[in-house]
């Protein structure tokens, strides 16, 4: 049976399941609430999302995670299939699954597609099934987004964003969200059409978006840089980082994928949003570890440890460097965050 319910005047169809038929007696009917990227949209802002990822990690446990990755082994298509499980002692937990398909680009389809079940974490009970992809877009920007809020220059002016996937646009509006002085915005892309029709779509917005050509030029004067790419060489040296930039790699999330170099590493403060998720899974880093570029030294933990530092950037003119590579337990929080917002629980 099929009914609706609304939350903030969206319909949003809910799913009744009654007890078996065999039953002499009717159990409890349970309400599985569906929602839509839609309904996530409508309740979201990147600083208070931002800002709930940030106090989460706070938080005492850690949440529970566990991740897995299907490559099906055909070469150069970089399809997979990953699913991520999450547990929030006490509060929730859920699983997210989805498939990253890059060629769905060429075929004017998403490039990932997934689902999130969000369960209550005290009964167990399940609670929604979420859009994930809508998900997957506000956890990743967010995740990143945070990363600045903590190691960016407070003066930050101008971003540079590489690539112009489904990914780019909302990495934008959160960098530019806890940056709200990142008023000069650059795209860089290896197909020029495509950087171009983001450039029109959000000119509407951030007035004087530009697309540009010579990658080196504008990473050498960029205050902050967003890489989202599939890319498996890297694209930034780190020969052409200016002092006090900050570098915010995303992409690359298999030792195959790479985004930026060694030096790159070597000359940051790094960070990560996930140690599980990213050493020693991740192709740049497992580069920089190899090349002693990514140390104790230079190596400052994940967003368990650094949310709680009130001062990561010291040095004005020291490169920092953010690596985002997602996380089971990011997807529940975000989860966690719509559900809040659309009052799921009573």
């Amino acid at each position: 049976m099929v009914c609706a319910c609304r939350f903030n005047g969206a319909a949003l169809p809910r799913a009744e399941q009654s007890s078996a038929q065999n039953s002499r007696e009717p159990g409890p009917v349970r309400n599985v609430s569906i929602v839509t990227s839609q309904d996530i949209d409508s309740v979201m802002d990147y600083p208070s999302l931002v800002e709930h990822l940030r106090r989460c990690h706070l938080e005492t446990p850690a949440a529970s995670d566990d991740v897995m990755l299907i490559e099906p082994g055909e070469p150069g298509t970089g399809n997979s299939f990953l699913t991520r499980a999450a547990w929030r002692r006490g509060k929730v937990l859920g699983i997210k699954s989805g498939s990253v398909f890059p060629g769905n680009m060429e075929r004017g389809l998403p490039t990932i597609q997934a689902v999130v079940v969000l369960f209550d974490g005290e009964t167990g009970s399940l609670l929604s099934v979420m859009d994930g992809d809508a998900i997957t877009y506000w956890k990743t920007a967010a995740d990143s987004a945070l990363g600045s809020k903590l190691m960016s220059r407070d003066s930050s002016r101008s971003l540079l964003m590489v690539g112009a996937g489904a990914m780019a646009e909302h990495l934008i509006r959160a960098h530019r969200a806890v940056r709200p002085d990142l008023e000069d915005v650059s795209v860089w892309n290896r197909t020029t059409a495509r950087a171009d029709a983001m450039v029109g779509r959000l000119s509407g917005e951030i007035a004087g978006i530009k697309r540009i050509d010579d990658l080196e030029r504008a990473v050498r004067q960029a205050d902050v840089i967003c890489c989202a790419t599939a890319s498996e060489a890297p694209l930034i040296k780190g020969v052409w980082l200016k002092a006090g930039v900050h570098l915010d790699l995303v992409g690359s999330f298999t030792p195959q994928m790479r985004e930026a170099d060694s030096a790159c590493f070597s000359r940051a403060d790094v960070a990560v949003d996930w140690r599980q998720g990213t050493v020693g899974q991740c192709g740049e880093i497992i580069d920089a570890m190899a090349a002693s570029a990514l140390s104790e030294r230079n190596f400052k933990g994940d967003l368990y440890d650094i949310c709680g530092c009130s001062n990561l950037r010291g040095d004005q003119d020291g490169v920092t460097l953010f690596k985002n590579g997602g996380g089971g337990h990011l997807d529940l929080m975000t989860a966690e965050f719509v559900a809040l917002r659309l009052g799921l629980w009573n």
